[in-house]
């Protein structure tokens, strides 16, 4: 399936792109998905396998229906083996929707309804990315609070850059041909060598034609000067009338290491435009154009709430409880992604905890951790009800995190539930959460590109699969992504050691396919050289000892 079509799910017609009208006239893509999500949504059949089109019209998640079909199981990500036949008693087999058969016609009247169908992925990011309408207003920050952030309007040169003729070296400012008389500066002590012309100190007397005058690298350049020498190219002779004399092996042609005004830009031309990230470098650049301030949209703000009863803080496991995996790893990732993040909350897992939480927050959106799915201590859809949060993604056609879910809370509020499993939740930060975020914090996205595979990639049968992968350099394709072991639901060896997570298609890839990448806020180049937990390519991709034979 390509970025934007509608693989036959409920809400959507096969073939259709995102752009394109419904052949029903039924309007936007955004508008079926989210009727879908709320269970309000057409159900449409393939043809010839039904007499035409239900509507199920029910609240949000009537009669306490689950999130995903796939998750009707106990929660957490079905099992499966990647590498072995897809097995026909798999949950996912039976489930409706773009990666399965679609079930029987809903019933319509009171009770619970059927479970959504889940989302493809590539629209599950198009559906996150526009749940917002925009970024808030711009404020205007002192230039040093404003790093990380969207300008929200041009950065334009307030100054000439260089203000004025500066010298690129350290050496002598000179005036045409040499040799060259050397002068004294006018306020220089006659004890000593000539200090020359610092950076700071505006020359006051023009230099005449025949003469030099010392001078060090950033320093104003004298009018009258010609070029500048370096000092290792130049040798000072004294001469009889106890003045000096500056000689060159060869002429210094005009304009030689003089860095004219207006070289690198004038006052008023434009630097960035709106919507540059503001990094160190562009703070630098602030800075240097005359600068104290910057307009830019806010950071947006995120609260995390972890919750399970389960999870340890510290120490090991014990007692049936494991480490909090998830807590020490969101914050920072949001901070990567230029969001401002207090320490997760660790929540019990009661209901009225959770509803309070929520209902208290003032975050522009809240990622919870588990509980998305169907269990008996699963409080998130019951408190959405709750809520009366409109639901936009419930559920994503993806391996692992496919019961994962988006919601609005307010009307510029957003809850991402992420499952509680570690790769999981990865997989719907950067499925959710991450588009989401990057429209409210104004940032472009990135430009989307293909990586060749070192190693085969045996895929879900119906969903997309987000494998982690580390960049290798190969003789034959160039740089490639390598698959990486470790990567089952509950697992963080192979997105730690990871570059980025390649795109699989249902179906999986072979060796030497280019598949679509998402880059990790945090990964700069390729780790050449460095092997553990690689999968060799040619070698059987994932084998069952890798996982445990889940994934």
């Amino acid at each position: 399936m390509t970025d934007g079509e509608w693989g036959g799910e409920a809400g959507g017609v096969v073939g259709r792109s995102w752009d394109e009208p419904s052949a029903e006239g039924r309007g936007d893509p955004f508008d079926d998905a989210l009727a879908l999500a709320n269970g309000t949504a057409p159900l449409r059949v393939p043809p010839g396998s039904g007499p035409g089109i239900t509507t199920v019209t029910a609240p949000y998640a009537a009669g306490g229906a689950v999130a995903a079909a796939s998750s009707a199981t106990g929660g957490g990500d079905a099992p499966y083996t990647p590498d072995d036949p897809f097995a026909p008693d798999d949950p996912a087999a039976a489930r409706s929707g773009p990666s399965g058969p679609v079930g029987p016609t809903p019933p319509t009247g009171p009770g619970p309804r059927p479970t959504p169908a889940a989302v493809p992925w590539h629209t599950a990011r198009r559906l996150a990315e526009r749940a917002a309408p925009g970024p808030p207003a711009p404020e205007t920050s002192a230039l040093g609070e404003t790093l990380g952030r969207t300008l929200a309007a041009p950065l334009t040169a307030l100054t000439d850059l260089p203000s004025f003729d500066t010298s690129a070296m350290d050496g002598w400012a000179v005036a045409g041909p040499g040799p060259w008389r050397l002068d004294r500066p006018a306020d220089a002590s006659e004890a000593g060598p000539p200090s020359g012309i610092l950076a700071g100190h505006a020359p006051t007397e023009a230099l005449l034609d025949g003469h030099a005058i010392p001078i060090a690298t950033g320093a104003r350049v004298p009018s009258g000067a010609t070029a500048v020498l370096r000092s290792e190219h130049g040798e000072v002779r004294e001469l009889s009338d106890g003045g000096r004399r500056l000689y060159a092996p060869r002429p210094a042609p005009p304009g030689q290491d003089i860095r004219p005004r207006g070289q690198e830009c004038r006052r008023g031309d434009q630097l960035l435009p709106a919507g540059a990230l503001v990094t160190p470098a562009v703070l630098g650049l602030a800075a240097a154009a005359g600068y104290d301030e910057l307009t830019a949209y806010r950071r947006p703000r995120a609260e995390v709430f972890v919750l399970g009863d389960e999870l340890l803080d510290e120490g090991l496991p014990r007692d049936g409880r494991i480490r909090d995996a998830l807590g020490p790893m969101l914050a920072p990732w949001l901070h990567a992604l230029g969001v401002e993040a207090a320490a997760p909350r660790h929540l019990a897992d009661e209901a009225d905890t959770l509803y309070a939480a929520l209902a208290e927050s003032t975050a522009d959106v809240v990622i919870t951790t588990g509980g998305t799915a169907s269990g008996p201590v699963d409080h998130v859809h019951p408190t959405l009800r709750r809520l009366d949060a409109e639901v936009l993604v419930d559920g994503v056609a993806v391996r692992p995190g496919h019961p994962m879910l988006l919601a609005r809370l307010a009307p510029r509020r957003h809850l991402v539930g992420l499952p509680g499993n570690p790769l999981a939740a990865v997989s719907g930060l950067l499925t959710l959460a991450e588009p989401l975020l990057r429209t409210l914090a104004a940032r472009r996205p990135a430009a989307p590109y293909r990586t060749p595979l070192a190693a085969a990639v045996t895929g879900h049968p119906q969903d997309t699969r987000l494998v982690p992968v580390a960049y290798r350099d190969d003789e034959r394709h160039g740089l490639t992504a390598v698959p990486l072991r470790f990567h089952g639901p509950a697992m963080l060896r192979g997105i730690a050691a990871a570059d980025a997570l390649a795109v699989v298609p249902p179906g999986g890839a072979e060796r030497g396919t280019e598949l679509e990448i998402l880059e990790l806020p945090w990964s700069a180049g390729w780790s050449a050289g460095w092997t553990p937990g690689w999968a060799a390519p040619g070698d059987p991709y994932d084998p069952p000892e890798a996982t445990g034979g889940r994934a």
